[in-house]
């Protein structure tokens, strides 16, 4: 597609674009929030030192908080601006940094709009975080001389492949980034493939999470509540379609009223639907919200809560990972390894395929082919406390030896402005 194509597409898609943003408001009131600053007008910004860092959703913004403390000293006095494309990312950066950053909406990829955006902030630099590429705002941000980085940046092949088909598009913005820091080697090659250049690989820095001893303890009074004479598997951050499935299984496996399934889904729309979903399965359900202790012939739970997802974790005894039992790539893994829960992924991972295989090949998780499996696998580790101790152990050591990543990315950004300046 070329550059003035590419432009009509926009001004096109613009009214739709708002049209859906209502729809979706119908759930979520937070998309008709602050409407005007995805077209470029945002309220006044004090002039300073200012880095921007872009996070599209929930598992960017805790990215972009990991990244931020890493960050701060290396450039003291600066504001930092973090940007969101979901109402969900916004909420979990105000839960994250609070009052320590300046948050706003990206804006919609129109020339109008980037233009107003670069100069209404005026970065020093940009971080776009994971796989978000909009080039008509990367050529704005270059031409504006505002070195932008894709870091932490991974790349399937599905996602690598669909940008071949644009070799256009993914051209422009690819040439107008500053450098790249890939999640791993499999991620750099595809990106150089593709015609990036200044590819780094610096590790996913979603391993350097830090525990709170606030979600800990959140935990331990989850696990009050659920009982402790209970078995738990929570499934994390499922996605439509996947908890029928789970719950079809569970229903036909082998009674246990010992066994409690504490299912979280992904969007908050969703909460009453799975709740629901669950009661028609025929299971006695609870919810998060309800803040109550759960009765004995409780057999689900949904967790009806946002910003609470490691403490889910924490109260666990194995993790089923949503996302990975329908064509999602699965959510983030690396959360329930961190407080030492073995885990069971389903058959989809490309968006943490590289955690994936390493945290199964250091015994720390099982992949099963599908979700009847998957929930057949973790009620055989909710009755086996020695396979599933030491599969918590291999967890824990394995989010642990892969730390360091935040560190070298933000020594790595630091080293890289000089260059990009010079050239």
């Amino acid at each position: 597609m070329s550059h003035p194509l590419y432009a009509l597409a926009w001004w096109l898609a613009a009214p739709i674009a708002v049209v859906r943003l209502a729809w979706r408001a119908r759930k979520q009131r937070g998309y008709l929030e602050h409407v005007g600053e995805r077209f470029g007008t945002y309220a006044p910004a004090p002039k300073a030192p200012r880095i921007w860092i872009h996070a599209v959703s929930v598992g960017e913004t805790r990215a972009a908080a990991i990244l931020i403390e890493a960050l701060r000293p290396r450039f003291p006095g600066h504001r930092f601006l973090v940007t969101h494309m979901t109402p969900t990312g916004r909420a979990t950066g105000v839960e994250l940094l609070g009052d320590g950053v300046e948050r706003a909406w990206l804006p919609y990829d129109l020339g109008f709009a980037t233009r107003r955006f670069i100069a209404h902030f005026e970065p020093e630099f940009g971080v776009v975080l994971e796989t978000e590429l909009w080039p008509r705002l990367l050529e704005q941000a270059a031409l504006a001389g505002v070195p932008v980085f894709l870091a932490n940046a991974r790349l399937s092949d599905r996602s690598a492949a669909g940008y071949a088909r644009f070799p256009g598009l993914t051209h422009w913005a690819l040439a107008s980034l500053a450098g790249i820091a890939a999640q791993s080697d499999a991620d750099a090659r595809r990106f150089t493939a593709l015609g990036a250049n200044d590819v780094a690989v610096t590790g996913n820095i979603k391993f350097d999470l830090a525990v709170g001893e606030e979600a800990i303890a959140r935990g331990r009074a989850f696990r009050e509540r659920l009982g402790r004479d209970r078995r738990v598997c929570v499934v994390g951050s499922t996605r439509d379609g996947e908890e029928a499935l789970l719950l079809e299984a569970l229903a036909a496996a082998p009674a246990n009223p010992g066994v409690l399934f504490v299912i979280v889904p992904r969007h908050p729309q969703r909460f009453d639907a799975v709740a629901e979903l669950a009661r028609a399965r025929g299971f006695a359900v609870q919810r998060r919200s309800e803040d109550a202790a759960i009765a004995p012939a409780t057999r689900v739970v949904v967790g009806d809560s946002m910003g609470e997802m490691l403490a889910y974790y924490a109260a666990a005894d194995v993790v089923l990972m949503g996302g990975s039992f329908l064509d999602y790539g699965s959510q983030n893994l690396i959360e329930a390894c961190a407080v030492g829960k073995p885990v069971v992924v389903g058959p989809s991972t490309y968006n943490f395929e590289e955690a994936s295989k390493s945290a199964i090949a250091a015994g720390a998780a099982v992949r099963a082919p599908d979700a009847s499996r998957a929930v057949a696998e973790a009620l055989a580790l909710l009755g086996d406390d020695a396979r599933r101790n030491a599969m918590g152990e291999a967890a824990l050591a394995f989010a642990r030896s892969n730390r360091g990543a935040v560190d070298r990315l933000a020594g790595w950004i630091a080293a890289s402005l000089p260059r990009t300046r010079r050239g």
